[in-house]
């Protein structure tokens, strides 16, 4: 099916080796602003950034809030499960089946307990690592492929429990800290989006060289080597 029928058409008819891409902002619906919530609150940065912040849409087919945009000659759809964190896999893999987007084509943005606020890093799929959210969605696609942009909101200090840290609200000065995470954060996948997209333009349209093309460029959608080398001091 056309991603966008219906709206206008986009600069996209000279490139056949144009990708799907799903951003997914992973946090617990009604909840914003919370630790927990962090990958919501990247999502609404980057659909600002995008210029279509007022472009959310309830759909209730995905379970979630979806932004259909393209950046250069790149669909991308942006998500916001409106399932709690523990379920909202559900959410991704319906999205997923419905604009026909493959899981390594899926990005995770989430908040890690295991990074300090201030610090981000890009993992190339593999476990969840603890995280809920992402469990869900490795359940759902029943794959762990997707990459994901890990958000550090660091661990509770004293005798904070971790469910009571991650559900709190991030003090002022630390909203100081992620008001700068959040543009990183956006500069960050915007690179990736905008990198997949230089390379379509570039690429033949078929044949054994547009195959091999395209592996490239899942590689580079988040390269392990990424992992370490993208976490910000």
């Amino acid at each position: 099916m056309n991603l966008l029928s219906g709206l206008p058409p986009l600069l996209l008819s000279a490139c056949n080796c144009v990708s799907v891409l799903q951003v997914v902002g992973l946090g617990n619906p009604g909840m914003e602003g919370t630790r927990h919530s962090v990958g919501m609150a990247v999502l609404g940065a980057l659909a600002a950034r995008l210029g279509v912040a007022d472009r959310w849409r309830g759909d209730k087919h995905v379970s979630g809030e979806v932004i259909l945009s393209e950046v250069q000659q790149t669909d991308v759809v942006l998500l916001r499960p409106r399932l709690l964190m523990n379920v909202s896999g559900a959410s991704v893999a319906k999205a997923a089946a419905k604009y026909g987007i493959k899981a390594e084509d899926i990005l995770l943005v989430h908040d890690e307990l295991d990074k300090p606020l201030g610090k981000t890093a890009l993992k190339h799929g593999g476990s969840a690592r603890g995280h809920n959210g992402v469990r869900s969605c490795v359940d759902c696609l029943q794959t762990d492929v997707m990459p994901r942009l890990r958000i550090g909101i660091g661990r509770p200090t004293g005798k904070t429990s971790v469910e009571r840290h991650v559900l709190s609200r991030f003090t002022a000065e630390e909203q100081k800290v992620l008001d700068s995470v959040l543009v990183q954060s956006v500069d960050l996948l915007l690179s990736q989006l905008c990198w997949q997209d230089s390379q379509c333009a570039s690429s033949p349209a078929g044949g054994r060289q547009a195959a091999a093309q395209k592996r490239k460029e899942r590689e580079r959608w988040v390269s392990p080597a990424e992992d370490s080398a993208s976490a910000q001091s």
